[in-house]
């Protein structure tokens, strides 16, 4: 039995969220709740053309985001049944601030302060620290061709953002997870590692775990 009703596993692109949800939500019997990344048409053409769609791409992962986490979650009591997601609604402002220009990303925070504030927020969020060499393996493995063109930098910046963006916003616990020398795909012994980390409780505040 988990002690947190609402779970969110984060990570930077290719850190493994998506596997480990759906994971720990199996065992748990919980509900999951996966990132539609694929229903975004305008994905593809942000890795070729960031400047030219770098808002619409944000905007269609807001309102799509938006929309499944109001039906999904809204309808279910987070008090007493047990919900898994793979991504925080909060990473909308953490990758539109590193990806729009500044009077862009001031009309997406309006939006996204409006809306975002009918959303349930997360009890607790396992975020998933990866070396960008690492991730970029991850990435090649997995084998999308829109995301072939991702450099190590922009995997860094987003990495950045995401650490900076908890330490402003720590109002939950937030345990970051160093997976480097890790895999809880295929050593059991790495998973249950961190499946044992969601069935404890902790503060308020970021927690940097080690293993």
């Amino acid at each position: 039995m988990i002690p947190y009703n609402y779970i969110v596993v984060e990570g930077c692109i290719g850190a493994g969220k998506t596997t480990l949800s759906k994971m720990l939500a199996e065992d748990f019997n919980a509900e999951l709740v996966l990132e539609r990344f694929a229903d975004n048409p305008f994905l593809p053409k942000f890795y070729k053309d960031p400047v030219h769609y770098a808002f619409p791409v944000e905007m269609t992962f807001l309102m799509d985001r938006y929309q499944q986490l109001k039906n999904l979650l809204s309808a279910r009591d987070l008090f007493t049944e047990a919900v898994i997601g793979d991504y925080f609604i909060d990473k909308c402002i953490i990758f539109s601030k590193n990806n729009l220009l500044p009077d862009e990303y001031n009309l997406y925070k309006n939006v996204f302060d409006t809306i975002s504030s009918f959303l349930p927020k997360p009890d607790m969020i396992l975020y998933l620290y990866n070396d960008t060499q690492q991730l970029l393996q991850n990435i090649a493995r997995r084998g999308r061709e829109y995301e072939k063109d991702i450099t190590a930098e922009y995997l860094q910046d987003i990495q950045e953002s995401y650490l900076t963006y908890f330490r402003q916003h720590a109002n939950m616990p937030i345990l970051l997870v160093e997976t480097a020398q890790m895999d809880f795909v295929a050593n059991p012994a790495d998973y249950q590692r961190i499946r044992q980390l969601t069935e404890q409780t902790y503060p308020v505040g970021i927690h940097r775990i080690t293993f």
